[in-house]
Formats: structure tokens, sequence, C-alpha cells
């Protein structure tokens, strides 16, 4: 089914109201009954509305199709001009300046409404006519109460804002919903299946920002042979695969598969798509969200385009600040719930998100903005309990035992001047020796199955200094703590990994600058007692309250405290020396750089909600170290349970004095000395240091 065809009818329906809207969106630009600062800002915003109106007539007359990559380039440059480079100084978008220009009073609210109206950039592109029209009426509605502005106006645009989310939520979630579950919402699907790949305007037909990045990797992937494009295609495909097989979870009972990738590597993804189908799986593509009532802070989840601007993203990680309060958060999971019983016959379908993630961006140091919206304590709490009773909501539809994943990494062009050398590096590490690995990890797990704790110590000027108290194995015959991580879900090769006891778990974990959700972090500080996050720093800023809030805000997602979930040792030295070589380790995304070191992850374990399936490493010995002391609250008091993050924090070999696991006679067993592997059975991979 064309996908068009499933908005035509109530675009139709929506039609007029769209129509008068945008007619009185025009007369504004003409009008002169709201005063300064006001003024300016209603019709700057009005204009960009009106460049939507023209965008909405392209692609409904399908003129997009006949213009030339350079009218499409200036285009979409037009689209996103206002919030990028140096425009974000004296757009409104930025709340740093309308706090300047339109007062304290009103700047948060109508810095919030111009990022949510700039939503109609992919509303527009999908045909999505509804959405566009309620975000006019919005507009207008708050344009006529600046009209008679007086003491009562800010009231009235706050209610306006708040009864706007709150009443159109049901639609919006069930909305929201449905993408992530429907293959018949194939927007995505479309245009990498149908569209030539090799006429690189096909890019602008997604409405994302367009740069050189996935000009350039689109170029690049188009002059490889289709061998090599299939050779990639099918490594994601099969680490997906091999994640049911190794999990004993049924693939032929699911029908759908979660692509989440970013534009540029569409020819992969159209072979990725074709080697699902042989799993009997059709492909669910949708878009990162670009409303605030379904973002999670700055993060992108789902398929999207470089950034034309990580700070404007930055700035906006907290709009819903503006209207989050107890009742619109229980009204929203009551939404939520109805719309997964909606489509709980789809969600049952549903095997999981295959990520395909990119690397090589310029390392991003956000400016942490007062004007900015931000949640009060009150809020925080608030959405800290929607995360975790959305996520028992979801439980209950997709149980996390039931499903897999799988995530692969490749760099893109602004990585710098060795691209292409990266590229195919990368590509080696993503299929590395699995046997090899299979052995090697296997030697370090049999020395750490023999510890009670394993004892981190950083060197130099990394002051770590981490006791990790591991499980106590009842059969060690056939049992161990620790996962032999290969190539399957998480590509590529090189850890092996543990969800540690709490109690006992002590120390002071430090690295001195680690990049983490696309954040940088310097001499980043975290205690732990008994497992548990008790203080934690950085040095991003001149002054420590912004360094505590920065943390809290960004790596704990406004909790007072998370434990350690997991301990891992990574082993692709190879990976190392590649990011070494070129100079890429700030670059490096997590999926690669947690394993180049040991790492630990903050939040739950990786067995969230699957702690009762029964999983084996190669050797036949099943992983019982799947629990904490608060993952097992879930036969209890499940809401206790889990946090619904997980962030991995890797020291870099360079910065590690010896990593040493001790067992209940005090005896001392040495893994990592100086940053080399010394474990009898680990010395191939120091090979690579010494051919470096």
């Amino acid at each position: 089914m064309d996908y068009k065809i499933l908005f035509k009818e109530q675009n139709e329906e929506i039609k007029e109201r769209y129509e008068l809207a945008m007619n009185r969106v025009a007369d504004i630009i003409n009008e002169d009954s709201v005063k300064e600062p006001f003024k300016d800002y209603f019709e700057k915003v009005a204009s960009f509305i009106l460049q939507i109106k023209e965008l909405v007539e392209m692609v409904e007359s399908s003129q997009l199709a006949k213009k030339s990559m350079n009218e499409l380039k200036v285009l979409n440059e037009s689209l996103y001009e206002d919030i990028i480079l140096e425009n974000y100084n004296v757009s409104y978008a930025n709340p740093e300046y309308s706090m300047k220009t339109l007062g304290e009073k009103y700047a948060k609210l109508l810095s919030f409404l111009y990022a949510e109206i700039r939503g109609m950039i992919p509303y527009a592109y999908e045909s999505r006519l509804f959405d566009i029209t309620i975000y006019l009426e919005l507009f207008v509605e708050i344009y006529n109460y600046f009209e008679e502005e007086n003491e009562h106006t800010y009231k009235d645009v706050k209610s306006a804002i708040y009864y706007f989310v709150s009443d159109y939520s049901e639609i919006t979630v069930k909305y929201r919903i449905r993408e992530a579950l429907d293959p018949e919402l194939s927007f995505a699907t479309d245009i990498i299946m149908n569209e030539d790949l090799t006429d690189l305007r096909y890019l602008y037909s997604f409405g994302e920002y367009i740069t050189e990045n996935e000009i350039a990797i689109a170029t690049y992937l188009n002059n490889l042979d289709e061998s090599a494009i299939e050779a990639m295609a099918k490594t994601y495909v099969e680490g997906f695969r091999k994640g049911f097989e190794l999990a004993r979870i049924d693939l032929s009972k699911k029908t759908t598969v979660n692509i989440r990738y970013s534009v540029g590597f569409e020819r992969i993804v159209r072979v990725a798509i074709k080697e699902f189908e042989r799993l009997n799986l059709k492909p669910v593509i949708y878009r990162a969200a670009v409303a605030s009532i379904h973002k999670n802070q700055h993060h992108k989840i789902g398929y999207y385009s470089t950034s034309p601007n990580k700070q404007y993203d930055y700035d906006h990680r907290f709009d819903d600040a503006i209207y989050l309060d107890k009742a619109f958060t229980e009204q929203k999971l009551v939404y939520l719930r109805k719309a997964y019983d909606e489509y709980k016959e789809l969600a049952k379908g549903y095997a999981g998100p295959a990520v395909m993630e990119t690397f090589g961006e310029r390392p991003f140091a956000p400016i942490n903005k007062p004007e900015a919206a931000k949640l009060e304590d009150k809020q925080q709490k608030l959405a800290v309990n929607y995360r975790r009773d959305a996520s028992l909501i979801i439980e209950d539809y997709i149980k996390s035992s039931e499903y897999s994943f799988t995530i692969i990494a490749y760099p893109i062009p602004e990585i710098g001047e060795y691209f292409e050398e990266i590229f195919n590096e990368t590509v080696k590490i993503n299929t590395l020796d699995y046997q090899m690995y299979k052995e090697i990890q296997q030697s370090i797990i049999d020395a750490l199955d023999q510890g009670e704790y394993v004892h981190i110590l950083g060197s130099g000027k990394n002051m770590t200094d981490i006791k990790v108290k591991l499980h106590e194995l009842q059969n060690p015959e056939k049992e161990s703590n620790f996962e032999n991580c290969l190539a399957d879900v998480n590509i590529p090769v090189g850890e092996v990994f543990t969800s540690p006891m709490l109690t006992g778990t002590n120390g002071i974990l430090h690295v001195s600058k680690v990049y983490l959700n696309e954040l940088e972090y310097k001499e980043l500080y975290l205690t732990f007692e008994d497992g548990k996050i008790k203080e934690y720093t950085c040095g991003n800023f001149g002054d420590e309250e912004a360094n505590r809030n920065f943390v809290k805000e960004n790596l704990m997602y406004n909790r007072d405290t998370l434990p350690l979930g997991e301990f891992a040792i990574g082993t692709n030295t190879t990976a190392y020396v590649m990011a070494r070589k070129y100079d890429i380790a700030d670059k490096l995304p997590i999926l690669i750089a947690e394993k180049t070191g040991p790492h630990f992850a903050v939040g739950d374990t990786c067995y969230r909600m699957s702690e009762e399936n029964k999983i084996y490493n190669p050797d036949g010995k099943e992983i019982v170290a799947k629990d904490n002391e608060c993952s097992i609250l879930r036969k209890t008091e499940i809401e206790k349970a889990y946090f619904n993050c997980h962030t991995d924090i890797t020291i870099p070999y360079d910065e590690l004095g010896e990593i040493s696991v001790y067992n209940h006679n005090g005896d001392k067993t040495v893994i990592i000395k100086d940053g080399k592997f010394v474990l009898t059975g680990t010395e191939r991979l120091n090979e690579v240091f010494e051919n470096a």
C-alpha cells in the first residue's frame, strides 16, 4: 500500500481546518495588532509556517521529484537555516535569545512553541496534515492572546499549551506507538526500497537535515561492490538472528524488526531488509521523535540525519517541563496502555531493534543555559516515575524475554581525511576472528569465576580504585558469572561481562574524558558505596553545582543514585589501536569504546526483565549472575527493581594500572597490568600493540 493512501481520508477531513488556520497565519505578517517585541516573534514564526505551506503543496503535487539536486539543497537549507551556525544566536528557537528579546516572563513558552512548530518539517514530508493543523491552531490561539496582552496573558498562554499537549495526547501517543509497530507506516521503507539510490536526490525525500555527511556516505557506499554491501548487511542481520539463537527465543513467532539507522546508509539497509525478509520479518522504520511529548531528553531513537545543531537539541531536552504534572503523566500512561492494547497483535510480532549506529561527528561539549526549560525537583520525580511505569506497561505487551536486538556501528565522513581507511578497518573489526576471541575470553572467564571480587586500579592521573563484588557460584562446574560476549547482538566482538553484587562493591570510578550519549564529560568521578552511586561530579564547568547537575541530569536521568548494573572487561585491542592510530578515541561510539578497556554500566543489568531466561556460554556453562539486589525486587516490588537506563563508562587501557581477581583465600590473579593483558591465554591480544 502507498504510504500516502493511509492519510488521504484524514487529510481530506482536516483540509478545511488546515486552510482556515494557514490563511489566518498568512494575515499575521501584515498586522499590527501585537506590540513589539512579540510582533517580530510572531512574524518570523509565521514566515516559517508559510514555508511549510509551500512545502506541503510541493509534496502533494510531487514537485520535489522534479527538482534538481541543487534546488533540493537550497530548499533543505532554507528549512533549517534558522537554527544552524551563527543564525541560532538570533533565533527564537534559542532560549537565550528569546530571554534577551522577549523577556523572562514569556521566553520559555514562546521558544518552546517555535521548537514544536519546527516539527512541521517532517510532518509535511510525510503528508500528515492533521499534525500540522493542530499546531497552526495553537499558534493562532496564542497569537490572539497577545493581541490584547494583559496580566492574564501568561496564564492563558501556558494553559493553552498545557491543554493542547494534554487534549491531543491520546491521538499523538497512539500514533507514536503505531509508528514503532506497524510496517504499513512505510514512509522511510518506501524511499529505501523504491528510490534510485544512485540518484542522491533521494536523500532529500526524508525531510531530515542533509549535510555533506549524508551525501558523502551515500556516494561512498554507491561506489562499493555489491558483494561488500551484502557482507555488511549479512553481518548486521546475522547478529540479530544469533541473538535469538543464543537466548533460545523462537524467532519464527515474530513478524517485524525495527531498523534504526542514520540517513545515507540506505544501500546497506535495502539489502538488510531483503535479508530480514528471508527470516519472515517486515521492517518497521520510524523517525526519531520531533515533539517533546515523545522525546527522551536529547537522545534520538529511530532514523535521523546529522543534527543541524546539537546545542539546539540540548537546549530543548527538557521542554516537557512546560506542561509536565501529575495529572498529565497519569493520563499519558492511560493512553499508552490503551494504544498498546489496540496494537497488541503487532506488539506480539515485534522481534526487537536492529540498530546501525554511526560515529565520527565532532565531539559536542554542551553549554548549560539557565534560560532553557528545566525540570523542577517535583517534575524530575514525575519523569522518573513515568519512565518506570511506562516500561512496565510496555513489558505487558512486549516481553523482554521474548525479543532480542543487535547493534553495529560505522564511521561517517566527518571523521576526517582517513575516512575510507577507518571505514575499512571498522568493517574488519566488525568481523574479527570469532573463534580466537571465544577461546581468549574463556581464559579470562575461567580466572574470574575463581574470584570473590575484582580490583580495578587506574594509572598515572587516573584515580580509579574500585572493588567489584562477584556472585558466589553454587556449582562452578556448570555455572559462570561472566558472559562470553561475541559478535552477535553486540557487534563487534570483545568483552566478558557480569552483573555484580552491589553489597561489597565500593570505590571510585574516574575517567579523564569520556563521551556518553553524545555528551562530553571531563574528569568524571563516581563514588560507589555498596554498589550505588553515593557521590558524583565532573570537570566540565567552573561551578561545582553545575558539574553535579550535569551528571545528574544526563548520566543519572535526574535520579539521586543508580546502581552498578554491569562490570566488563573489553578485549578488542584491535579497535583500541585503530582509535589511537587515527586519533579518534573521542569519536568512537560506546558500542566499540566499551570493548577497549574495562567498563562499568550504571543503571539496569544487561538482563533487564529477562532474568529467568537460561543463557549459556559456548563452553556449556549457564550464566547465573543476572540479578543484583535491585533487580531481584522484581519478584516483590517491581516498581523498585528497574531504572530504565544503562550507560557504559570505559577506562581506556592507557589509563589502566591493573585488573586483578581475588579469591576467598586472598590469592590474587592479575588479568591486566599497565594496560597489557598478562593472564595466560590472553597474550595474543597484545600483538596489535606490538605491531602498531
